[in-house]
């Protein structure tokens, strides 16, 4: 039996196998990316991201309106745009629970909690004046960094109170966050946009103490929302901070009120950020039902970009490509948060072991995780 002739030159050669290490990263790889999709690409943290979206949209509609008023009709009253804001909470969410009986009823609730109410309303109020009083004294860079404060704050106030356990992923994402509001304050200042204070120093307090009430009011707003419900929180709320403001608004703000020079145009501003706010306050407690007071505030991070883009063509501000960049920065930030359920550790005077158990932070996307979980075992 003769050899076969070795191939000439135009003889076709044979082809190279593929390694087996490199096709096998290959598959790590693709494999990775589609976890990673299936991560942070699901309907509940779209859905999330789609809710907190929505309430930094009417952050922003209180901040043009409360802006028009301000440069175009020298009309700055905060505490009678929130007074309008609790007097519509008190029409729609108190008369719903007067006209309710037993335990949910409004007299049963004054009698075991009214005290914790107050408080709550007065933190609440304070803080919706603190921050708005400052921009008179500080700088907007100054405003904008300090109010980051509130998200340490409440994640410190959530360990505390509702026993709330994060991962190293929580805190990278709250950082990334932090990152992008750095990178819009350094577009404010490249672009300008920063003016100097009358106080600086008054002012930076006022943000703090303000931005320290407001996570006071979420966490103990989550609470009640997961706790009791939605309607007790904003009936209550709508009753004392009605009386809270009102009073405040008597003792503080009567001599700009008398001298606004009325016409449809500043009625009109009035009720929009009056309408507004409302829609805030009455969507906020939906979204924190599903997710929490944390990742919500870290949603409406982006409510500041909003109010420039709108400033564009409202108020001649200059555009500049970091804002582009801070808000994918604070997006990433936030669907990294998003991600990964928080846990809930138990309480220490329960008699159950202290044990970690699964919390209700991020709960759509933990019972999705549960039911793919369940499909796989099924399979």
């Amino acid at each position: 039996m003769e050899a076969a002739p070795p191939a000439g030159p135009g003889a076709p050669q044979p082809q190279p196998q593929p390694q087996p290490q490199a096709q096998g990263s290959a598959d790590w790889v693709a494999g990775l990316l589609r976890r990673l999709r299936g991560k942070l690409f699901t309907w509940n943290i779209l859905k999330t991201i789609a809710l907190g979206q929505i309430l930094s949209l009417c952050i922003c509609g209180t901040a043009i309106t409360s802006q028009y008023l301000a440069e175009k009709y020298e009309v700055n009253t905060p505490m009678l745009q929130s007074f309008i804001n609790y007097c519509l909470l008190f029409l729609v969410y108190t008369v719903m629970l007067a006209f309710q009986s037993g335990p949910d009823s409004l007299l049963h609730i004054l009698k075991r909690k009214w005290w914790k109410y107050i408080l709550l309303g007065l933190a609440d109020v304070e803080a919706n004046y603190l921050i708005v009083k400052a921009y008179q004294y500080t700088t907007l860079t100054s405003v904008q960094l300090l109010d980051c404060f509130g998200i340490p704050v409440l994640m410190a106030l959530s360990w505390f109170i509702l026993y709330a356990r994060y991962r190293v992923i929580h805190f990278v994402a709250v950082a990334i966050c932090l990152l992008g509001v750095g990178t819009m304050v350094g577009a404010d200042i490249l672009a300008r946009r920063d003016n100097s204070g009358s106080d600086v120093l008054m002012g930076d307090i006022f943000v703090l103490v303000g931005a320290s009430l407001y996570a006071i009011s979420n966490v103990c707003e989550e609470y009640i929302v997961k706790k009791l419900s939605r309607q007790e929180f904003l009936g209550m709320l709508g009753l004392f901070g009605t009386i809270i403001s009102g009073i405040q608004l008597l003792l503080m703000e009567y001599k700009d009120i008398a001298s606004i020079h009325w016409d449809w145009k500043i009625a009109l501003l009035f009720v929009a950020f009056a309408l507004c706010m409302f829609c805030l306050y009455s969507f906020m407690p939906l979204v924190i039902k599903v997710t929490s007071a944390t990742s919500v505030n870290l949603g409406i991070l982006t409510s500041d970009l909003y109010s420039l883009f709108f400033g564009l063509f409202l108020f001649g501000y200059t555009f500049s490509g970091l804002y582009i960049l801070s808000f994918a920065i604070i997006m990433v930030g936030f669907i990294l948060y998003c991600s990964t359920p928080t846990r809930t550790a138990e309480p220490a005077e329960s008699s159950v072991p202290p044990v970690t158990s699964i919390g209700i932070d991020n709960l759509g996307l933990k019972l999705e995780e549960n039911l793919q979980e369940t499909h796989s075992a099924f399979l």
